[in-house]
């Protein structure tokens, strides 16, 4: 029985990228939003949901932390995959009649030096791959799309400039997640552990409970806040460590987080992509 993975965004998006890449043995199923992406699994109606948390150019995805700890799910792996860009238009269309180029404003970010110098408007669109098949469907060889190699292919458009984005090591990162937890499972490149906390209503505490990672070696690789239910005072913490809970120094450093917080909530255990180091 073949497998099903959800992910945003038009058939071609670099989510649907991702599920090649990392799940290609699965039926990739394209949703509207992330919430939709989220509901998908939890139905029932997808094994999988590939999600997008960050990338190395343009920083954090806003949406998915506040999603994630309500979601229902689990993360059972985590994925890097190498964004390039690239400049799509009307087959036959030379480069000196484009004058826009539509895409999700999270890709314009990602190239704007190659934009500038070259006279091309950024349009902000909703998705990439979405912008590459309205480019399509519209005809007109003044509006290039910013998006995968997949998406022209989709879309049957010409790529005109290749790996056109500013940073060349410009990788996301996503999460993929289940309805089941896992953590029995140990990669080779070690181990992630993802939670989301809230600290206790006293003095110093975020210092506080940090301070037991530091004294038992345990690495923290992110650290994220933001506001909770539109309270300016309620913030939560989203973190990543190296290391499996089953591990004695990270035991130590749980415990003494949850004797510092209110709240504290497992997202997942799973293999380090070797492609973080």
């Amino acid at each position: 029985m073949i497998g099903r993975i959800a992910f945003q965004g038009e058939p071609g998006a670099y989510s649907h990228q991702a599920c090649r890449e990392y799940r290609p043995e699965f039926d990739a199923i394209p949703c509207r939003t992330f919430e939709d992406v989220i509901e998908t699994v939890r139905k029932g109606d997808a094994d999988l949901a590939m999600l997008p948390v960050e990338n190395s150019t343009y920083g954090r995805v806003a949406d998915i932390h506040s999603l994630l700890p309500s979601s229902g799910l689990h993360i059972v792996d985590e994925a890097f995959v190498r964004v390039h860009v690239n400049l799509l238009v009307i087959p036959g269309t030379p480069l000196d009649d484009i004058e826009t180029a539509l895409s999700h404003p999270m890709l314009l970010g990602q190239c704007r030096d190659f934009l500038r110098s070259n006279g091309i408007h950024p349009v902000a669109g909703s998705d990439t791959a979405g912008s590459a098949q309205i480019v399509a469907e519209r005809g007109d060889p003044k509006q290039a799309a910013l998006a995968s190699e997949l998406a022209g292919e989709m879309y049957g458009l010409t790529v005109i400039a290749r790996h056109i984005e500013d940073q060349k090591t410009n990788t996301t990162r996503f999460l993929v997640m289940s309805r089941e937890a896992d953590f029995k499972r140990r990669g080779s490149a070690g181990m992630i552990t993802s939670f989301v906390f809230r600290v206790r209503n006293i003095p110093a505490a975020l210092y506080k409970a940090m301070g037991g990672f530091a004294t038992n070696g345990v690495n923290m690789t992110k650290l994220e806040s933001y506001m909770v239910n539109g309270n300016f005072t309620a913030t939560q913490f989203y973190a990543d460590i190296e290391g499996h809970p089953d591990d004695l120094n990270v035991q130590r450093a749980l415990e003494e987080l949850d004797y510092f917080t209110s709240e504290l909530r497992m997202l997942g255990v799973y293999p380090a992509d070797s492609r973080r180091r």
